[in-house]
């Protein structure tokens, strides 16, 4: 079973909101009150943590879904829904958020870095809050809108001040086991190392990090071996250590070759490298070359051999051998001096700052566009809050969809449409056109002269169908009135003494 695991997909949903509650409040003599729905609670949040006790994906690797906590719904009473809890995963220092197309989303460097993955939807308002001076007891609710649901993949980026590159069986394992207190598999036969290993290394008053790949052979940018899948973990290195094996018994090999056929693999690497933070380019940073295995004579023959024509290449070149560790202080305070420098050198890092987007003067927050599809044009409109008042809109309630028609034409979207050229009947889809909200349009504003009022008024604000009291009395009296008058007119009658049968035929 894998214990090191530097990439998975993971598939995270966020917590829904809470449907509002549409509730009456009833008292004693008082059995309309008025609306006491509350809201609902808003759903949890799925957050990335950088967590330094934290350092593979593995637990991803077997539980790649993960789920946030829903709000709960709100209750009459003014009872709230209770808020959804956040999903706290911690990940190891280093890793990179990409979308499933390759975008990157964060980078997250650092303890404490917090990267929001997935936001909780909102929860829905209750009548309560729905209520105003047109509007006294609303009978429907908002309910709650859904979590963000994300596919994700995370790659993890050690976070090595030292990389250690070279073919398999080099010696990098021995050489980081020699160096530091990290114990990796060590063996006679190729890829031993089948994930990267970090060790720590005191040098004096310095520390860094070491970082052990696993080995490359000639074609590995084109898969060939374990090819150039762990290579992301030596990004963010500061010095590149070529491991070279002077006793090597495989024909057609020598230090000279095999550090020629790492650095084309490197270099083919790199091209597709994006640098970011200031790093300077992979194969502009420093490189030692590490000539090893000089406990063996012919290997210390050849390492003396070879060493003018590293050093005419501009590299610095260290002896060393991990069997019997001679070379290695040596190499360990080199190595510190240039990490010391890029450090140094480094930009520095400045805190998060808080920017602030104020919201443009002619931003509609909205979008309408005219479409084309199989059955005509239609017009598509766009934009969060539109979006989300349409997702909370219990369809199955008339007054709720009224709610909604109000909401629209108050932002703006029907005088939108007008302006596209839109007329009654059209389709309009809310939201993408695949999954969106489709309707015909039965546009609610009018420009006719009938409207025209005195200034900050509308007619239609006077439309009711509900009668008032006044009409109501006024209609009980007339009804009062109207029994009143038959009476007396059959009174009259029966005083007169006409008591003929209108359905009878004269004889």
């Amino acid at each position: 079973m894998a214990t090191f695991v530097d990439r998975v997909v993971l598939h995270v949903a966020a917590g829904d909101g809470g449907n509002g509650c549409a509730s009456i409040r009833r008292e004693k003599f008082k059995p309309l009150a008025g609306p006491d729905g509350a809201n609902g609670g808003r759903g949890g949040d799925v957050v990335l943590v950088v967590d330094p006790q934290t350092t593979t994906l593995l637990a991803y690797h077997h539980a790649p879904h993960q789920r946030a906590t829903s709000g709960t719904q709100g209750a009459g009473d003014m009872r709230a829904g209770r808020n959804g809890e956040d999903l706290v995963l911690p990940v190891p220092d280093g890793t990179v958020v990409k979308s499933l197309d390759g975008e990157v989303l964060a980078d997250l460097v650092g303890a404490g870095t917090r990267f929001v993955a997935a936001t909780g939807g909102h929860g829905g308002l209750g009548n309560a809050a729905l209520a105003s001076p047109r509007r006294k007891a609303p009978g429907f609710a908002l309910l709650g809108e859904e979590g963000e649901r994300i596919d994700l993949v995370l790659e993890l980026k050690s976070v090595a001040d030292v990389a250690l590159v070279g073919f398999p069986s080099a010696g990098k394992s021995s050489l980081i086991a020699a160096m530091s207190a990290a114990r990796p598999k060590i063996a006679d036969y190729p890829f031993t190392t089948l994930v990267p290993n970090l060790g720590v290394v005191q040098a004096g008053s310095e520390r860094y990090t070491v970082a052990d790949v696993p080995g490359l052979i000639p074609g590995a940018s084109e898969g060939k071996g374990l090819g150039l899948e762990f290579l992301r973990h030596i990004e963010r290195c500061a010095v590149i250590v070529h491991v070279l094996d002077c006793a090597t018994l495989e024909p057609g090999r020598d230090p000279i070759s095999d550090l020629d056929t790492i650095e084309a693999e490197l270099a083919a690497y790199a091209g597709d490298l994006d640098i970011a933070g200031g790093r300077v380019p992979l194969m502009e940073r420093p490189r030692i070359v590490v000539l090893n295995k000089i406990d063996v004579p012919e290997a210390r023959d050849l390492a003396e051999l070879v060493r003018p024509d590293l050093e005419a290449r501009g590299m610095r070149v260290f002896e060393i051998s991990t069997a019997s560790h001679e070379g290695l202080r040596p190499l360990s305070f080199a190595l510190a001096e240039i990490v010391a420098r890029a450090r140094a050198e480094a930009p520095a890092q400045e805190a998060t700052r808080v920017i602030l987007r104020p919201k443009a003067v002619d931003d509609a927050g909205f979008t309408v566009t005219p479409r084309t599809g199989p059955d005509g044009v239609f017009y598509q409109v766009r934009g969060t809050k539109p979006e989300r008042w349409v997702r909370q809109t219990d369809f199955n309630n008339d007054e709720a969809v009224g709610y909604l028609a109000d909401r629209l034409a108050k932002v703006g979207i029907e005088e939108k449409l007008y302006k596209v050229g839109a007329v009654a009947g059209d389709t309009v889809v809310i939201g993408p056109v695949e999954g969106g909200v489709v309707f015909d349009w039965e546009p609610t504003l009018q420009a006719g002269a009938e409207l025209l009022g005195p200034r900050g008024t509308d007619l239609r604000l006077e439309e009711s169908a509900r009668p008032t009291r006044a009409e109501k009395r006024r209609g009980y009296r007339d009804l009062m009135d109207a029994k009143t008058a038959a009476r007396e007119e059959l009174w009259t009658e029966r005083e007169s003494g006409r008591w003929t049968d209108p359905t009878a035929e004269d004889e």
